[in-house]
């Protein structure tokens, strides 16, 4: 399964959570921000790539069908309600990212 995790600055919670897959055995990550001074700003050819778009927040969902909508008919799209408020790698943020992951995934990381 390819997971694209999609924040603002892909600097902290999006980067955090593609860590978290380096070495799974049956999921791929990559992770994408939306903001022009992203790390790694989001293309159609991330959303074209993944199989599951995991944003943090709701207002990455709207930019995202805003800019891309066409790319993401068929996608599933998974809000994990993660707030801008944590530091990367952070044990409560990976603590919260597993937690939503196995809620909406069913994936252990």
């Amino acid at each position: 399964m390819k997971l694209l995790f999609i924040c603002s600055q892909n600097r902290w919670r999006s980067l955090t959570a593609e860590r978290l897959f380096e070495q799974h055995p049956n999921c791929e990550a990559r992770s994408a921000g939306t903001e022009p001074g992203a790390r790694v700003r989001v293309t159609a050819g991330h959303l074209g790539w993944a199989d599951v778009v995991l944003v943090m927040e709701r207002r990455h969902t709207d930019i995202l069908r805003q800019k891309f909508g066409p790319e993401l008919e068929g996608k599933r799209v998974i809000n994990l309600r993660i707030p801008d408020k944590f530091q990367l790698m952070s044990p409560l943020l990976v603590d919260l990212l597993r937690e939503r992951l196995r809620e909406h995934l069913a994936v252990e990381v």
